[in-house]
């Protein structure tokens, strides 16, 4: 953590000095030689990217936009310059689909799920002269390796913002006598930190305009299953939730809920990765969304300047990093104007998602929270490196994301019940 500090100091020092320019004349030739220097370096590049699905998956169709968009941003020839590797399982797959993009020329290799990461680290180690850079993950930090990297975006502030959006419809259900019962449904992948960021984040943000507003949890245990999800989502709407959040990457559940809400059922669906109002015109309210791009072209710059890149790297709203979708049609009157003040809450500070004054645990308020950064094989479940432990508690808000990108909140809160965590 302090070298990624002493690193974001360094570059921020850096872009001060930049900005310190002499003449009109001056700054022009050193822009000139830069850009040169830039076109030529971006040329020599060939970028790996291994999917763990397609393109008909929300998250890789992110992660494959976003590429697309900072190679273009940087003048980085898709088609001659990036290799895609689809539908590449979280195993041994994973290696051999690094060790063909290395062989095939690749200087810099990314992968976009967190079970990849093993398998990446593996490669990078054999192939010390490649970058490899895993998305999402929670290795690089403490790995040792120099060529080996994570970046993730603060995932957790387009979920609160798209609970704000579930939160005005509730209320809008609730003051109308539609809706007594303010229970919500999440339909979750699997039961990791980073999905239970997100619910959680999901939850506060409803419960900041629907204060008693309480969740159920369906998981899936798959990334990516679009009759898993919709079943799980019709699980959680005969449960009586009439909003239905999500992280899973298809659009099953919001594709359940439309059907649900076309028979007569009050319900409605947040989604995630991608606008899911094409397959649920009238029950998407929006979507929770990265924006890929700016992590990938942030990567990419330092890289093709040949500076050091973070071996941890997040960032958030205020970098364009995350955002929510188009609000739907179906969403209440002042949605736009409370999403408008939450994310300018969350820009200047002065909106903590994870304040602690707003959740319990067991009835309690959170004062501290020691988490273990060590790198654990979740085969085995063997130490494979001793990290630090950090109480991640301060100034009244748990801090995610600070300690490393990929997300460690695990607390589960009051008015949070997993259905079928076994």
């Amino acid at each position: 953590m302090k070298k990624f500090l002493a690193l974001l100091l360094a570059m921020v020092m850096s872009l001060s000095l930049a900005a310190c320019g002499g003449s009109d004349t001056e700054d022009t030739t050193t822009t000139t030689d830069d850009t040169a220097t830039e076109e030529s370096a971006a040329s020599d590049v060939k970028i790996g990217l291994i999917c763990v699905h397609d393109v008909n998956s929300g998250y890789d169709a992110a992660h494959i936009e976003g590429l697309t968009a900072a190679c273009e941003e940087l003048g980085i020839d898709v088609d001659s310059q990036v290799v895609f590797k689809y539908n590449i399982a979280e195993d041994q797959n994973c290696y051999d689909a690094a060790v063909d993009l290395a062989e095939q020329g690749c200087n810099i290799i990314f992968s976009d799920s967190y079970g990849h990461q093993t398998y990446m680290l593996q490669a990078a180690r054999e192939y010390s002269d490649i970058t490899f850079v895993s998305c999402t993950g929670d290795q690089a930090g403490v790995a040792g390796l120099d060529n080996f990297k994570n970046i993730f975006p603060y995932t957790y502030e387009s979920r609160y913002v798209s609970g704000v959006v579930a939160g005005m419809k509730l209320k809008e259900l609730m003051d109308a006598g539609t809706v007594t019962d303010p229970k919500v449904g999440y339909v979750g992948a699997f039961p990791y930190a980073e999905v239970v960021c997100g619910y959680t984040a999901f939850l506060l943000g409803i419960q900041s305009v629907v204060p008693e507003a309480y969740m159920e949890v369906q998981y899936t245990n798959s990334w990516y299953d679009p009759v898993a999800e919709g079943e799980a989502a019709n699980i959680l709407m005969a449960d009586g939730c009439v909003i239905i959040g999500q992280h899973a990457d298809s659009t099953g559940a919001p594709s359940a809920v439309q059907e649900a809400q076309d028979k007569g059922t009050v319900a409605y669906s947040v989604g995630y990765n991608i606008d899911m109002l094409s397959v649920a015109p009238t029950a998407a309210l929006t979507s929770a969304q990265n924006n890929w791009s700016v992590l990938y072209k942030a990567t990419l710059e330092k890289f093709i300047a040949g500076e050091e890149i973070p071996a941890d790297y997040a960032t958030g709203h205020a970098n364009n990093a995350v955002m929510i979708s188009a609000l739907g049609e179906s969403c209440a009157e002042g949605t736009q104007e409370a999403v408008d003040a939450a994310w300018a809450g969350i820009d200047d500070g002065s909106l903590k998602v994870f304040d602690t004054s707003k959740f319990t645990v067991g009835g309690q308020t959170v004062t501290e929270y020691e988490v273990n950064f060590s790198i654990i094989d979740f085969a085995t479940g063997d130490v494979v490196f001793e990290g630090p432990t950090e109480n991640v508690i301060a100034d009244g808000a748990f801090q995610e994301s600070v300690y490393r990108s990929a997300p460690y909140f695990d607390l589960r809160i009051d008015g949070i019940t997993e259905l079928n965590n076994n």
